[in-house]
């Protein structure tokens, strides 16, 4: 049986780390793993016939790094804290150690500056005294992760810092004690190169994980909205408490201005409810008795009385964050490219710096061991692929944020990436084009109208269509008394039968009626003038005879309009799928701009119509509500609901659009472009840096603290052109 385990994951210091780990979970039997080092955690789903937890966390401790089950926010939140005061503490320290070994630079400049060189701080030894605590102190990190590394066959970051900065100390140290013997021998010192070169990387690793805690703000802003609090009425008694001690079928009371704190039902009371943050509705949405309440939504004018229904991980805003957690930490297809250069990448360049020493001592610069050593070690420095392995998850957390913020939920990275490659996009009509909620327009009965608009309303009565609803409220409107039903039957795509007393009663279509075999060409001509009108128009038949015909409109969203226009301007064809008849599809298509209508399709075709527009080569979204649009949700390469929609289309779809807001549908192709591009941006910089930087080091044009600053930036650099996604405007 499959379970899914959350695991933190500390001590990966770069791409090299996180593919190592996946590489060897994933070779474990029932294990699929997904390791992400922009959140320093891993996704695994394991079968726990074949393997355990346990197993799985020893497996990642024997590679050398921590390993936790996915401990509360709070919790990390602390560990985070704690972690970040000690990168500033050995981080200052060593600014302190190194500052006057980078003083001491000066003295190797080819000009005389004339500024005063202080004959202590060329001694060898007062320089081992300085750079002693920063390499083995403060750098010890670098060598515990080397050795980690290297024990278990494989090598990241902290191979090449450890060796970088071990050759400029160690070289340097030889050089000292070759003074013991000759007082007056002029050392070649490079500890200056060794403790910079430690700072820088330390300085970049602290921007880093600044920046990168500006990546997860979607989440916090998410948290936020959590009411803390809630008051429980008990005995008859109120009682506050805290939101986790709220359990199901609590009765809760809310006054105005306070946040609902679960979900739940109203038992007493009328109010306004502020949504906005939920489903993206800015208009307050009415509440009484019977209505649903979504957590952590605003309560604004009346008192209500509440039915605590779903409480912790099973509320609506719990559902959106645990969306939003694994969107961030899925991995999108293209950082497979950065995971397969990151895996060769370390044992390539230490291949290189090895050849880079050896051209440089033997040829370049015969018999110049520091010359050559010092290119070597700007080899090693440059070329540490942090910002291969930040490029992709660092975009992919900002871009799937920024989507939560807009009201648009990617289920994960491979969805916000391949949302961009969208050329066709079918819209279901009821519900997602129009807003679901029909009204009935006209009633027409040919002879005996009280029976008519009896037998109608009594037989949709038993229906749950939404054509039902607005058939059975007019009733009401017009007081109509309904009769018990013997037999219903719903037949999908063409109607309803039902028996009444001894009669038979049809409401549906045409194809209903010549299903049925009952005449209805001698007043097709009413039928006719209702479609053309974009309404949807049916007959009532009793027994073998048409007795009437009832026209039902569902009004269009304001935004629907504009949302095609914009998927128009972004180059998607637009299609409409619905199961009216084709001129009620054309007339409310022609409304909203549609050119490509799918009339009069069963609920069972509409995934392989979705099909037939693959086949012809289009990369397809689908957009729908309803549980029938599930199927086609899943066979379409992106799956997009409505969020105003059931929770069966929700759970089947890709991408979720809280609310019914059609706008957000153009807004999220439109965000995976940006996405996308900030990725692509981000891998080309990241290779630039390491491979354009590894022959420019190689030739000798580059200090090793030169490529310690450009290494420790260039991550920096990553993270920073990823947090430009939340300015951009979609």
């Amino acid at each position: 049986m499959k379970e899914q385990l959350k695991i933190d994951i500390t001590g990966m210091t770069c791409a090299a780390c996180s593919t190592r780990i996946e590489k060897v979970l994933n070779k474990m039997n029932g294990v699929e793993a997904n390791v992400n080092l922009a959140m320093e955690n891993a996704a695994i789903s394991y079968d726990e016939d074949v393997v355990s937890s346990h197993d799985i966390i020893s497996k990642i401790e024997k590679l050398g790094y921590g390993a936790t089950e996915k401990v509360q926010r709070e919790t990390k939140q602390q560990y985070k804290e704690e972690e970040m005061k000690q990168k500033k503490h050995k981080f200052f320290l060593s600014v302190i150690l190194s500052l006057p070994l980078l003083y001491t630079m000066l003295a190797h400049l080819p000009i005389d500056t004339g500024i005063p060189m202080p004959q202590i701080l060329m001694n060898p030894w007062f320089q081992l005294l300085l750079a002693t605590p920063v390499q083995f102190y403060i750098g010890g990190q670098f060598y515990v992760g080397a050795f980690k590394a290297l024990k278990n066959k494989s090598a990241n970051m902290d191979v090449l810092v450890a060796l970088g900065t071990s050759a400029a100390y160690f070289y340097s140290l030889a050089e000292g004690i070759k003074t013991i013997a000759n007082p007056f021998y002029m050392p070649h010192l490079y500890f200056e190169t060794s403790a910079v070169l430690i700072t820088l990387i330390l300085l970049g690793k602290l921007f880093e994980t600044l920046a990168k805690g500006r990546t997860t703000i979607a989440i916090s802003k998410l948290l936020n909205l959590q009411a803390k609090e809630a008051t429980v009425i008990r005995e008859g008694k109120e009682f506050q408490i805290s939101i986790e001690d709220v359990k199901v079928s609590d009765r809760l009371l809310v006054k105005p201005g306070e946040k609902i704190p679960v979900d739940g039902q109203v038992i007493l009371g009328q109010s306004s409810v502020n949504e906005s943050m939920i489903t993206g509705e800015s208009i307050p949405v009415e509440k009484s008795v019977g209505d649903s309440l979504i957590g952590s939504t605003i309560n604004k004018n009346g008192t209500l009385t509440m039915k605590a229904t779903k409480i912790g991980k099973d509320t609506a805003l719990a559902g959106i964050i645990k969306i939003v957690e694994e969107a961030q930490g899925s991995k999108a297809p293209i950082q497979r490219i950065a995971d397969t250069i990151s895996g060769y990448f370390v044992p390539v360049v230490v291949v290189i710096a090895l050849f880079t020493f050896l051209i440089w001592y033997l040829f370049v610069d015969p018999s110049d061991f520091p010359s050559a050593l010092e290119t070597a070690i700007a080899v090693l420095v440059i070329a540490c692929p942090c910002a291969l392995g930040l490029a992709t998850p660092t975009s992919i957390m900002v871009g799937t944020g920024k989507g939560a913020e807009m009201g648009i939920l990617f289920k994960g990275g491979e969805h916000l990436e391949r949302a961009h490659k969208i050329n066709a996009i079918v819209l279901d009509k009821t519900g997602t084009i129009t807003k679901g909620q029909p009204i009935v327009t006209d009633f027409i009965a040919f002879q005996e109208e009280k029976k008519v608009i009896q037998y109608l309303v009594s037989a949709e009565k038993s229906s749950e269509h939404p054509l039902a609803e607005a058939i059975v409220k007019y009733g009401m409107e017009k007081r109509s008394s309904t009769l018990p039903v013997k037999r219903f039957r719903a037949i999908p795509g063409y109607g309803i039968e039902a028996k009444i007393n001894d009669d038979e009663i049809y409401v549906g279509t045409r194809k209903l009626m010549d299903l049925k075999s009952i005449a209805h060409t001698d007043i097709e001509k009413d039928l006719l003038r209702f479609e053309n009108e974009g309404k949807t128009a049916m007959y009532i038949a009793i027994n073998s005879t048409i007795m009437g015909i009832v026209a039902v409109a569902d009004t269009v969203k304001e935004t629907a309009k504009l949302a095609v226009r914009e998927l128009n301007q972004l180059g998607i064809d637009v299609y409409m799928l619905t199961g009216d008849n084709e001129r009620t599809a054309k007339a409310i298509a022609a409304k909203v701009g549609i050119k490509n209508v799918i009339a009069e399709v069963l609920p069972e075709e509409k995934a392989n119509h979705v099909k037939k527009l693959q086949q012809k080569g289009m990369v397809v979204a689908m957009v729908g509500d309803g549980i029938n649009d599930a199927p086609a949700l899943v066979v379409a390469d992106i799956g997009i609901a409505i969020g105003t929609g059931t929770d069966v289309a929700i759970e089947a779809a890709d991408i979720t659009i809280l609310g019914g807001e059609l706008t957000l549908i153009p807004k999220a192709m439109a965000l995976s472009k940006t996405t996308m591009k900030n990725i692509r941006q981000n891998l080309f910089w990241a290779l630039i840096y390491n491979s354009g930087g590894i022959p420019i080091a190689a030739l000798g044009f580059l200090a090793p603290w030169v490529a310690g600053a450009a290494m420790a930036f260039s991550s920096v650099s990553v993270v920073t052109n990823s947090l430009r996604l939340k300015r951009v405007k979609i």
